[in-house]
């Protein structure tokens, strides 16, 4: 701890000798330290009094010094001496001695009395109101050292009531910063202690005045955010192990070393850690119980409550496992309702029964069962057996769990019956065939409620009913409109399509209606774009395809013959794009170089093979890769390398291509025969020949 301006090389023993309790340490003045008298009642302080005061204080009468006891004992002895020296009394030599002695003895009581230091405060006992702020501060700088919460406060309150102008007020209001921001540290480390609450209550005891109060809030918020913040990791670590996460719960767990707390960085997080640990190695059971449940299955249900049932009462998953009995039966109760469902009504009671008492589903079982069975009557769907299974429900009193249900199935039922009679008529009428008959029919079925048992049944026979009555009704637009499409033309085909279109969308007959007037609606568009195609056909054909493609655009995508008029463009369009390349080749061999023969084979290159210019095209390349080993041959005579160049340019695939191969090699060899340096280096490599190839066939 740092030290405020106040010595503490003042011993306890000291203090004691100077009146005050060792407990509360008096350091040592130095000179120009305030001090006041023993008693404290004048109030006036050291620095108050004269200075020639200071020199004149003396010492208690229990702290003689050494040298005043030194010229006592001797004083005594000289006025009372032993019988022997009395003679000495009369020589001159001895009151030599003794006024030499007496001298000394003054001498050095007078140097003690100004070495002698003055009293120092007893802060305990001090009647503060007259009290000067130099003691003030001075007794609050040695509660204050003492660091704890109270003394602090005490020290605060010492000084916090000098006036504003007073002299040492700079002085004060340093020291109460300091002090205001040391009990901050005490919260705080009461924070990391775990001491919420006493950390709060230690930071709002501050005085509001100080300049630290203004951070007083701050710090408590943080505090609680961050407390909160571990409580809520906690707690949701701890939900996690309740639900057996054991991964998960200490993930979250690990989340608690970041919180900036040290109390549940360490203490909490090690506990938690301990309980998720032990916890894990007691529920493998368990999850092995929980994994088979998730299965499914009798045989698997049977098994983990069997694995459950086995768990340790001591163990601290052992509730855990009680609670998860239910829910074992709650599948077994589950998968015995969908045996129901899918009308295995005799396994579904069987089931059931294996449910265990500690499911605590003893009464809903036994219902299931009693219902289960009434079902088993009523499957045969007649009146009677419905009766019987009325009968058998109600055999449930209204005290069993299932009663409700029961009563829900006995009105399921009761509904049934009144739905097989008006079904029954509703039938007996649909059977004479006409519209109003049917008609009739449909307003019988109808009035089975939505929500009775035999409602599906009545709205499916009703749909059947509506669907032969629009047939009928329906059924003359669609014959009148193939009558129509018959004859072929595109007013006729006009008119079938509008006769279809009155079948409204949802009716029986409408799919059909549809689907005959997308085929009628092809038809006509046929009739109508298939003299642009065939025009624009006819000027392909002439070698104008420039205006077969024009003509054969007007057609509109989406219409019946987009799809044959895009084919004919597209082939067309890749036509004319040969017929450019190939007269650009032509263009370019005219001008006979080397560079204009290797580039007109290039373009020529680019008509499709499936083109039918491609033969001409084919045989024109072969001569022009002719010619140009023809120009080699003429240039070796005067321009070995400049031939070998041109000759390495030759595009594979092409007649002269392998003669050209032939001639480089056999240069090449000349060129090496030749044994001169500047020649071989001037000659082309075997990696450049390949090269100036791969570029050609690029």
């Amino acid at each position: 701890m740092r030290e405020r301006g106040t010595p503490d090389q003042w011993s306890a023993a000291k203090a004691s000798q100077l009146g005050q309790p060792s407990g509360f340490p008096s350091p040592p003045l130095s000179p120009g330290t305030p001090a006041v008298a023993r008693s404290g009642a004048s109030g006036v302080s050291e620095s108050e009094a004269p200075a020639a005061e200071l020199a004149n204080v003396s010492p208690p009468a229990d702290e003689e010094s050494q040298p005043a006891k030194i010229s006592r004992m001797l004083l005594a002895w000289v006025l009372n001496p032993p019988p022997r020296l009395k003679r000495l009394y009369s020589s001159w030599q001895f009151w030599a001695a003794v006024a030499t002695l007496t001298t000394g003895g003054m001498g050095f009581l007078a140097v003690g009395l100004l070495l002698k230091l003055p009293a120092m405060p007893n802060c305990p006992s001090m009647f503060w109101p007259t009290a000067s702020a130099s003691v003030r501060l001075y007794c609050a700088q040695l509660a204050a050292n003492k660091q704890t919460v109270k003394d602090l406060l005490e020290a605060i309150a010492l000084v916090r009531s000098l006036p504003d102008d007073h002299p040492l007020r700079e002085e004060i209001n340093r020291q109460t910063e300091e002090w205001s921001e040391d009990i901050l540290k005490l919260a705080d480390r009461s924070f990391h202690a775990g001491k919420m609450d006493e950390a709060m209550a230690t930071a709002k005891k501050i005085p509001s005045d100080v300049a630290a109060y203004s951070i007083v809030k701050q710090r408590i918020e943080r505090w609680q955010k961050i407390w909160s913040k571990a409580e809520g990791i906690y707690r949701a670590s701890e939900e996690e192990l309740r639900n057996s996460n054991w991964v998960q719960a200490f993930r979250v767990a690990a989340r608690l070393q970041t919180v900036g707390n040290a109390y549940w960085q360490s203490t909490k997080f090690d506990e938690l850690s301990n309980i998720i640990q032990a916890s894990r190695e007691d529920s493998d059971k368990l999850a092995q119980a929980r994994s088979l449940t998730r299965r499914g299955g009798e045989s698997n249900l049977e098994q983990a409550l069997k694995i459950v049932q086995s768990l340790d009462a001591k163990s601290y998953i052992y509730q855990a496992g009680q609670k998860f009995i239910p829910e074992i039966g709650r599948k077994m109760l589950q998968l015995a309702e969908s045996r129901v469902e899918q009308q295995q009504l005799d396994k579904a009671i069987e089931l059931a029964r294996k449910i265990p008492a500690e499911a605590k589903m003893q009464a809903e079982v036994e219902d299931f069962v009693n219902l289960t069975q009434a079902l088993s009557i009523a499957k045969e769907g007649n009146s009677a057996s419905v009766e019987a299974a009325i009968a058998q429900a109600q055999k449930i009193s209204s005290d069993r769990p299932l009663y409700q249900k029961a009563q829900d199935l006995v009105k399921f039922w009761q509904r049934e019956l009144e739905d097989i009679a008006r079904l029954e008529k509703a039938r007996q009428l649909a059977g004479l065939g006409t519209v109003n008959d049917l008609t009739a029919a449909i307003s019988q079925a109808q009035l089975v409620p939505a929500n009775n048992p035999r409602a599906v049944e009545a709205k499916t026979e009703i749909n059947r009913w509506q669907s032969q009555i629009q047939t009928m009704e329906d059924r003359p637009f669609l014959e009148r409109a193939e009558q129509l499409a018959a004859i072929g033309d595109e007013t006729s085909l006009q008119a079938a399509v509008y006769e279809v279109s009155k079948i409204a969308k949802g009716r029986s007959l409408y799919q059909e209606a549809q689907n005959k007037m997308g085929q009628w609606i092809g038809q006509i568009q046929r009739l109508q774009d298939q003299p642009y195609l065939d025009q624009a056909r006819e000027l392909a054909r002439a070698g104008n395809l420039a205006d077969a493609i024009a003509m054969a655009q007007q057609i509109q995508p989406g219409r019946a013959l987009s799809i044959d008029a895009q084919a004919s463009i597209s082939e067309w369009s890749g036509q004319m794009r040969a017929q450019q390349s190939w007269q650009e080749a032509n263009r370019l061999a005219t001008q006979g170089t080397p560079e204009a023969l290797l580039a007109a084979i290039r373009q020529a290159q680019l008509v499709p093979r499936s083109s039918g210019l491609r033969a001409e095209v084919q045989e024109a390349i072969n001569q022009w890769s002719y010619q140009l080993l023809s120009m080699a041959q003429d240039r070796a005579a005067y321009d070995l390398q400049g031939a070998m160049n041109i000759a390495a340019q030759i595009p594979s695939g092409t007649s002269a291509y392998s003669d050209a191969r032939a001639q480089l090699q056999n240069w090449q060899n000349t060129l090496n025969s030749a044994q001169n340096p500047e020649s071989q280096s001037a000659a082309p490599s075997q990696e450049q020949v390949s090269g100036s190839e791969q570029q050609n066939t690029q």
